[in-house]
């Protein structure tokens, strides 16, 4: 998303585009997948002074603009990465912790399913199955 558009959407709601939201919303964008603390590390590369605090508040006002998304991929501080990326369900490898993405059609028989005996509808872009990347399955323990 370009400086201009983000500016655009932050005037609608009465906010301005500053430094610090702009080099927070390039960090996911960046990063694909990361924590706040993870964008927060990559942001003060560039300005030393933005604090954990002004990444998570921000990381609050995008995802209200609809511009990020979040996710738990495990105990610890949620993941966000671009809204505008399609729907994905997130693999997470417990031993590395890498992260890789499946389309969400691999859930239908689930969603479907839920969705018939319970009338409950699956967040699929909010689906995160745990186990063992096939790196790790195949390096000897």
């Amino acid at each position: 998303m370009s400086a201009t558009s983000l500016a655009e959407i932050l005037r609608e709601r009465g906010l301005r585009l500053t430094p610090q939201r702009q080099l927070i919303l390039e960090a996911v964008h960046e990063l694909g997948h990361a924590t706040p603390e993870q964008i927060h590390h990559t942001v003060r590369e560039r300005a030393a002074g933005v604090n954990i605090t002004t990444v998570y508040r921000t990381l609050e006002l995008l995802e209200d603009l609809t511009l990020v998304s979040h996710t738990h991929l495990s105990h610890g501080s949620p993941t966000y990465h671009a809204a505008g990326e399609d729907q994905h369900v997130h693999l997470v490898c417990r031993n590395c912790g890498s992260i890789d993405e499946v389309d969400p059609s691999v859930m239908q028989p689930v969603t479907v399913q839920l969705q018939q005996d319970r009338g409950f509808r699956v967040d699929v872009g909010h689906v995160s199955l745990f186990g063992e990347c096939g790196d790790c399955k195949e390096t000897p323990a």
